[in-house]
């Protein structure tokens, strides 16, 4: 009875609720479907998208499109990125310290890249097939999105 007294009231008490961060899932349209940009994380070099914590004076789209310019170089098409829905994985703060994230993904389309950005020196970029992007990432949620990439952005492949 304690334990379910733990379980099932003191302990979600306690927890703190997700840490937020949005994420630029920067596509082009490909011979078999969409194309997703995909870049490295600057620490261990895992297949990621552009993401990142809102900014003041950005909503979370605009904060999107800062992102993918920053970390990808992406210059967007005119349309406002459109929430294509969420992920969450353990973020690893500074010292080691994970903290549970949830991630607002928008979807992004891609008008140019340019060589120099923010953070050029600091990361690798690459086209890939969003089915082949799905089998890069880590995360389950956002291997879900990528794989229905076509059906969320609506094109026919």
């Amino acid at each position: 009875m304690l334990t379910s007294i733990w379980t099932d009231y003191i302990a979600p008490m306690l927890r703190r609720p997700p840490r937020f961060q949005v994420a630029a899932l920067c596509h082009r349209a490909g011979d078999a479907g969409p194309e997703v940009l995909m870049i490295t994380s600057r620490e261990t070099k895992r297949w990621i998208l552009p993401k990142g914590w809102p900014k003041k004076g950005y909503d979370a789209a605009g904060a999107a499109l800062e992102e993918a310019w920053e970390e990808a170089g992406v210059k967007s098409r005119p349309a406002t990125p459109r929430r294509i829905g969420d992920y969450r994985y353990t973020k690893r703060l500074t010292g080691g310290v994970p903290v549970e994230t949830q991630v607002a993904v928008f979807a992004i389309e891609v008008d140019k890249l340019y060589e120099q950005f923010p953070e050029v020196s600091e990361r690798e970029r690459r086209w890939y097939d969003h089915a082949e992007a799905a089998d890069l990432v880590d995360e389950d949620g956002l291997r879900d999105l990528l794989r229905d990439l076509p059906a969320l952005i609506g094109t026919s492949h």
